[in-house]
């Protein structure tokens, strides 16, 4: 993985400062061009992973990605999913079969085997598989080497102790598209002796990392101590701690961390991201 990943939430009017930003970013990001603008602001500052949900309007911008091959090819996309809010939307108005029926591949009645029949069996592994191929069909022709579950489902696995959930979701993306699995999640600690005890070693694991403990889950001091002595590819995220820290001193904290593989950020702007890219390159040099 790179060091430095660029993410989604901008794009999509989430804002964890203020209400009044999350407008003024929907506004913003209204036209699919006003997305690609931003991500090639990305590109042309060192950045080449674009970490995003599985939003509808991520497949507009995938079609824009797969139109120009040479201008992209160097660009990888990690998927996080599901995106809970249109499976919650589906399920309000559809019903559950109605949403099994929308998102699974294919004719789902013809997908006896697989399909239906692990709807009337409650078979939930064959049922995750298919969801999973229906949420990565939008990012067909491009590099995806690392796909994650969102933290709304890997915490509730985790909260009811059904690791093997977790486990099968990683086997499933290294068959089927040759990637390795990343977790998103508000507890990496316990995440981490859930995954090991299912024989994951080394996981990829998202989670907020931050000076003042913001969505650290067991306190600060407990991430630091599972950083310090396990092995783990971290992704720090929401490190400006909800807006909380100064973003040079956010920074600075989060390149002295150890086992840090990667940084996750989101920014509307080229001078916000050009500073950010700067803060980590200034205190990377200093380790």
């Amino acid at each position: 993985m790179e060091r430095i990943l660029f993410g989604d939430n901008q794009f999509f009017a989430v804002n964890h400062i203020s209400d009044e930003k999350s407008r003024a970013q929907s506004i913003k990001f209204r036209e699919d061009a006003a997305i690609i603008k931003t991500l090639d602001d990305a590109r042309s500052l060192g950045i080449n992973t674009f970490m995003c949900t599985t939003h509808e309007r991520i497949g507009n911008i995938c079609d824009v990605i797969r139109s120009q091959p040479e201008k992209y090819k160097d660009f990888k996309i990690f998927p996080c999913m599901p995106y809970a809010h249109k499976y919650a939307n589906a399920v309000t108005e559809l019903g559950i079969a109605g949403t099994l029926k929308q998102y699974v591949p294919g004719n789902f009645f013809g997908s006896m085997f697989k399909g239906g029949m692990a709807y009337l069996s409650k078979d939930y592994l064959s049922i995750m598989e298919l969801l999973v191929d229906s949420e990565m069909k939008m990012f067909k022709g491009i590099s995806t080497p690392v796909v994650f579950l969102q933290n709304v489902i890997t915490d509730l696995f985790l909260g009811l102790r059904a690791y093997e959930v977790l486990a099968a979701f990683q086997h499933y993306v290294k068959k089927k598209y040759d990637a390795e699995a990343g977790f998103i999640t508000m507890n990496m600690p316990k995440l981490l002796d859930a995954l090991e005890g299912e024989g994951i070693k080394n996981p990829i694991i998202c989670s907020s990392i931050n000076k003042v403990g913001f969505r650290m889950s067991g306190g600060k001091e407990i991430y630091e101590e599972t950083l310090r002595t396990r092995q783990v590819r971290a992704i720090a995220m929401q490190v400006l701690g909800g807006g909380a820290i100064a973003p040079k001193e956010a920074i600075e904290y989060v390149c002295g961390l150890p086992n840090i593989e990667s940084i996750l950020f989101g920014a509307s702007s080229k001078a916000n991201i050009q500073n950010t890219v700067e803060n980590i390159h200034l205190f990377d040099s200093k380790k």
